[in-house]
């Protein structure tokens, strides 16, 4: 699902996303394009900070995703251990605690509260000659596979805890 550059849109839609589809687990993907070959890792979102206008000119009431919102939230997908074991030929892949106040950011901060910290957000370089739509899908079909044994293994480990 695309997501417009929109502070109230992006937010209607990932809370649908919660709402309706109820998934184990929220991949967002945003542009990064200030990079040429870089895959960042986004541990966690930020709940204030966003003075910069969308596309159609506002900002959030209160530069912030949620009113009442903690500071910060991390998702429960460890993104060190991931960039530690994963690695894509081509490409590098870093971490980072600070996915920019802007809508991806913002996005990420309300996927992360109404989805109790099951979300993750991978920001990707903008295709080019090295990096081609096909090159980046397998990169990020690599990350999100990752992601998702994670998620398993999380998932045992409540269900021994409750038996």
């Amino acid at each position: 699902m695309q997501l417009p550059v929109v502070y109230q849109k992006a937010k209607e839609q990932v809370c649908k996303i919660w709402t309706t589809l109820q998934p184990l687990l929220t991949v967002h993907v945003g542009l990064a394009s200030s990079t040429t070959a870089l895959i960042i890792l986004e541990q966690c979102g930020k709940n204030k900070g966003y003075q910069e206008r969308d596309a159609r000119g506002f900002h959030p009431e209160g530069a912030c995703c949620v009113l009442d919102g903690p500071e910060k939230i991390e998702s429960t997908i460890n993104m060190k251990t991931l960039w530690k074991n994963v690695s894509v030929e081509g490409i590098d892949i870093i971490l980072s605690r600070d996915a920019g106040r802007y809508i991806c950011d913002y996005t990420y901060y309300t996927s992360l509260y109404y989805g109790n910290g099951r979300a993750a957000f991978i920001h990707v370089p903008p295709l080019s000659e090295s990096v081609t739509a096909e090159f980046l899908g397998k990169a990020l079909q690599t990350i999100i596979l990752a992601m998702l044994e994670q998620c398993g293994e999380q998932r045992e480990m409540d269900h021994r805890g409750k038996k």
